[in-house]
């Protein structure tokens, strides 16, 4: 018998070990050469790693969450050649269709069932509506007098009913429960009130969801946040985009929001160099970037990337949003590069979609600020001593107060929010 223990690559330079995050295959499964089996989170990115052998699976090495040191066996085949070959498996599959060949010949038998369906006789109990009842009880019923008056239109006994308002009051629900059960349910109450949920799961944090949970933690905790908040009025903007996306030829993408932001961020941040950057703990010094890499919040069916892009200073709105749709689309596809997802010296976050008013959002270590977009919408406002509609978005910001006064981030969000409110000088 032999048997084959694949170890852990080397899956990147300076990477020593890497978590589990989920197993592909299980012991016993049969895989050929380069099926994926397990995929393996690093400090830099999520790997998925091919099989190196065809086999059998007679082990794993390591439970999902657990770390697991480059060079120790991940997994052990059986490679003796006792797995079915694939002209077996192609022999087997002949019967296997002729069989549903056959069966599908039965078909005339479900004619049958569509004659019971239609039987006369299912539609018998659509005549029950309230029973009929005595209207004779000794106890006294808490009842409110439009809910006594319904049960004598409906011939109901309250007495025979269990209210589940307070100190047994019947209410109209429990009418409605007693009509819909055919009478045979007296009293009972609303779904909403009828049964008792207790049930408990447990869920790992494993992968990328415990990177996120340390990163927020090391974020909430070692950076004093200041936040601010401000409301722009976008009327002009979005008529700027409507006017592009009219215009926009077949190459180009339909505009949003964030391209503008994108670069009137780009155009005034050489005046606020402060804010762009990164600040290490411990190290006393600030690093002020000029070049603009935005990082880019994006949900994804595996969590929260932030993929970045980059030298947005040297852009025009169409390829920025190029760009954003590229690297976004590559986060949620999982295909995104370890280029795409560091270098970010500010980020943007969009909760535009879910609305709110406002947030506070998490500055994302080493950075020291970020920006939250909130979903535009319209809104009376005063003009001029005048009552007008406008188009309205509020801006949530946070800074580490340990290098940017709260002046200098309020400086910021004024100057983004003249840009956006004029957006001809984000041309200029």
């Amino acid at each position: 018998m032999a048997k084959y223990d694949f170890k852990l690559p080397d899956i990147g330079e300076g990477v020593v070990e890497g978590e589990v995050v989920m197993w592909h295959v299980s012991v016993g499964d049969v895989v050929s050469e380069d099926d994926p089996i397990v995929d393996v989170m690093t400090d830099k990115a999520t790997v998925t790693i091919p099989s190196p052998t065809d086999g059998t699976v007679v082990s794993l090495n390591g439970e999902v969450g657990d770390m697991v040191a480059v060079g120790s066996v991940l997994i052990e085949f059986d490679t003796d050649g006792s797995a079915p070959s694939i002209p077996e498996l192609e022999d087997e599959s002949e019967p296997i269709e002729e069989e549903a060949e056959e069966e599908q010949v039965e078909i005339p038998a479900k004619t049958e069932v569509r004659e019971v369906v239609k039987s006369p006789e299912v539609s018998k109990p659509v005549q029950m509506s309230a029973p009929e009842i005595p209207i004779s009880s000794s106890r006294t019923v808490l009842a409110s007098p439009a809910v006594r008056r319904r049960a004598r239109e409906a011939n109901i006994d309250l007495a025979s009913l269990s209210g589940s308002g307070p100190a047994g009051r019947v209410r109209h629900a429990d009418i409605d429960a007693f009509v819909a059960g055919g009478g045979a349910v007296m009293g009972a109450p609303p779904v909403a009130y009828s049964t008792k949920r207790s049930g408990v799961s447990e869920v790992k944090i494993v992968g990328l969801r415990r990177k996120i949970s340390e990163q927020m933690v090391k974020s909430a905790f070692s950076i004093p946040h200041f936040s601010y908040f401000e409301e722009v009025d976008v009327t002009e903007l979005e008529a700027l985009r409507q006017a592009l996306n009219t215009s926009r030829g077949e190459d180009q993408p339909k505009l949003t929001y964030l391209p503008f932001i994108m670069l009137a961020l780009a155009k005034i941040m050489p005046e606020h160099p402060e804010c762009n950057g990164y600040f290490y703990d411990g190290e006393g010094v600030v690093h002020r970037h000029e070049a603009v890499n935005l990082g880019i919040a994006t949900q994804t069916d595996r969590g929260l990337y932030v993929p970045v892009v980059k030298n947005v200073e040297s852009m025009d709105v169409w390829q920025a949003a190029n760009d954003l749709i590229r690297v976004s689309g590559a986060a949620r596809t999982g295909t995104a590069s370890l280029d795409d997802l560091t270098g970010s010296t500010f980020t943007i976050t969009s909760l535009g979609r879910d609305g709110g008013l406002g947030a506070t959002p998490i500055i994302n270590h080493p950075e020291m600020a970020i920006l939250g977009v909130h979903k535009a919408r319209e809104m009376p406002v005063v003009r001029s001593g005048n009552i007008v509609i406008r188009r309205m978005m509020n801006l949530s910001s946070s800074f580490d107060h340990r290098v940017i006064d709260g002046a200098d981030g309020a400086r910021l969000v004024q100057h983004l929010k003249k840009m956006l409110e004029h957006p001809a000088m984000i041309f200029m």
